[in-house]
């Protein structure tokens, strides 16, 4: 089993977050600060730097000698990737030796409105997958790099996923078609570096902003009726349950590096 597998493991010395400024990002933060160790470190990225601090002052009195930083940066630009590269390669160094853990949770739908035929602008097209899976890419390998390999520690990537990464949705092009590339990214990554664990956790259909734009803005109208039923039938799910659910496949830590974890499945 690979370094830091199996529960018992001990606490987290170093976790990123991105996207934590609302929704998912925010929920897990919220839910992994108070089981950071002693002289930890949590870093929180999104675009909102008000969002951002907020949180911040929230989480720092959730643990005895935990430090929050905030890096406010647009992942989908190479200035803003920059700088939270920059910051990673900064702090992940001063850290103790103990266990990493990086949540690539920033996403964004992209114009849902539109079918497959209507995806004409090359620009449109690379400034999403410039967001979604360049950033996540550039980040992950720039955090395991910054921590590196000490003895007594370990290192783990969540990649958030969905079910768009299996199976495909109308007018969801550009969503199904990224989710899948990271997938497949991190699977690489597990496959390149046994003693890095690698998870790729689907949260379900989540109570959040991006449900709201699935069911007011879906181009397909059947595909619109889906997500307005999921909403209707009380069926989407509160990010702190599903966040929850993910702290615990973490914490008992022995899914097999690389795999795709469903919501449903645990």
């Amino acid at each position: 089993m690979e370094a830091g597998a199996g529960p018992g493991a001990g606490p987290w010395i170093a976790c990123v977050v991105t996207g934590a400024s609302r929704g998912f990002g925010r929920s897990l933060a919220r839910l992994l600060a108070p089981r950071l160790g002693s002289g930890s470190l949590l870093v929180l990225v999104a675009r909102s730097a008000a969002a951002l601090a907020g949180l911040a002052a929230e989480l720092r009195g959730s643990g005895p000698g935990l430090r929050v930083e905030c890096v406010a940066a647009d992942l989908g630009c190479q200035e803003g990737l920059r700088r939270v590269v920059g910051a990673l390669q900064e702090l992940l160094p001063t850290v103790p030796p103990g266990r990493l853990l990086l949540v690539n949770n920033a996403g964004s739908l992209g114009d849902i409105s539109k079918s497959f035929l209507g995806l004409t602008d090359p620009d449109e097209i690379n400034s999403y997958f410039a967001f979604n899976v360049t950033s996540a890419l550039c980040l992950t390998s720039a955090a395991l790099q910054a921590f590196g390999t000490r003895p007594g520690s370990s290192r783990t990537v969540v990649n958030i996923s969905s079910l768009c990464a299996v199976k495909p949705f109308k007018n969801w092009a550009l969503y199904c078609s990224g989710k899948a590339a990271r997938d497949m990214m991190f699977q690489v990554l597990a496959l390149e570096e046994p003693d890095v664990r690698v998870l790729s956790y689907a949260p379900g259909p989540l109570d959040t902003d991006m449900q709201l734009l699935a069911r007011t803005k879906t181009g397909d109208p059947e595909m619109r009726q889906f997500f307005q039923s999921l909403q209707q039938s009380q069926q989407l799910i509160d990010c702190t349950v599903s966040a929850q659910k993910l702290v615990n496949l973490l914490e008992e830590n022995t899914f097999p590096s690389g795999a795709h974890v469903d919501f449903y499945e645990i």
